[in-house]
């Protein structure tokens, strides 16, 4: 791993902020030889206030919508003068940015086929503008655009299969990870980055802020989520289900979900909602199964 840190301290982020983590984390595992086209997010506003930057490798900051397009634009103009060897090109978006306003731009890029990684860090809301829901927040968390009260239990649908719906683009690689196993991670970083094609990993970083939830918590909570099998650590390659394989499993038994939801305010009003809790923890069951974790 590169020692010397790629993204720098000073940035304005939260005390605790998993994306920033899982940041210094992916340029530790990619490199110098490495460019980073970024939406607009928690990300970009924390590192690129004018004039001052926290990125040690070239980067590019672009709208909200075209991440993915915009870094293979930079794999094609590489190849088309000869110098694309030897460099990584990452794309980088939170969920807003992927799940949602990006998704479209993404899929682009992988049906193309292009020599991107593009690494999403999920957050599951809108946390820049303001902590409203996006398609990644999960059932039951209450956000600013989907408060819990008396005729509503906060967030009321599932959270969007992204990594599943970019599998089934046939990438060269995809995987889901968490900041709480950091090695995990980057050892996926690097296999993505050795793999020609595109590649996507989808990263899961707890938000204080967002998730009301103590700073010095965020690696407990980002082990917690895969313990308790809310998130399922798994990388498949070249779209082949036969490939599929799940990289950390969690402890047996299963951690209860509760142990998960009851750390953070966003899943306060539900701890005296038993139906609501019995629930979440079924249909963590069920996605456990589908993936043969007992």
């Amino acid at each position: 791993m590169n020692e010397e840190s790629l993204f720098a301290s000073g940035h304005t982020a939260c005390a605790g902020c998993g994306a920033t983590i899982a940041l210094r984390l992916l340029l530790a595992a990619a490199g110098k030889n490495t460019i980073v086209c970024q939406v607009t997010g928690c990300m970009e506003v924390v590192s690129t206030g004018y004039p001052n930057t926290a990125w040690k490798v070239p980067y590019i900051h672009v709208a909200f919508e075209n991440a993915a397009a915009v870094a293979s634009g930079v794999d094609a103009a590489l190849k088309a003068k000869g110098e694309r060897e030897g460099k990584n090109i990452i794309a980088l978006g939170g969920d807003g940015g992927t799940y949602d306003i990006g998704l479209q731009a993404l899929s682009g890029m992988l049906e193309r086929g292009h020599d991107v990684l593009y690494v999403c860090y999920d957050n599951e809301a809108y946390m820049n503008t303001g902590i409203q829901r996006s398609s990644a927040t999960p059932y039951g968390a209450s956000t600013t655009t989907s408060p819990p009260g008396k005729f509503s239990i906060g967030e009321d649908t599932p959270k969007k299969p992204l990594a599943e719906i970019v599998a089934a683009h046939r990438p060269s690689y995809v995987a889901t990870a968490s900041v709480g196993y950091y090695q995990d991670f980057q050892t996926k970083v690097k296999k993505a980055l050795s793999k020609k094609g595109p590649s996507f990993i989808l990263v899961y970083t707890p938000c204080p802020t967002g998730w009301r939830t103590p700073s010095e918590k965020t690696m407990e909570i980002a082990k917690l989520a895969v313990d308790t099998g809310y998130l399922i650590l798994w990388e498949m390659e070249n779209g082949d289900r036969n490939t599929l394989k799940v990289t950390k499993m969690p402890p047996k038994p299963r951690k209860p979900v509760e142990e998960y939801l009851k750390i953070q305010g966003r899943f306060r009003h539900l701890m005296n909602k038993p139906e609501e809790l019995k629930k979440i923890q079924e249909l963590v069951d069920a996605e456990c199964k589908r993936y043969g974790i007992e």
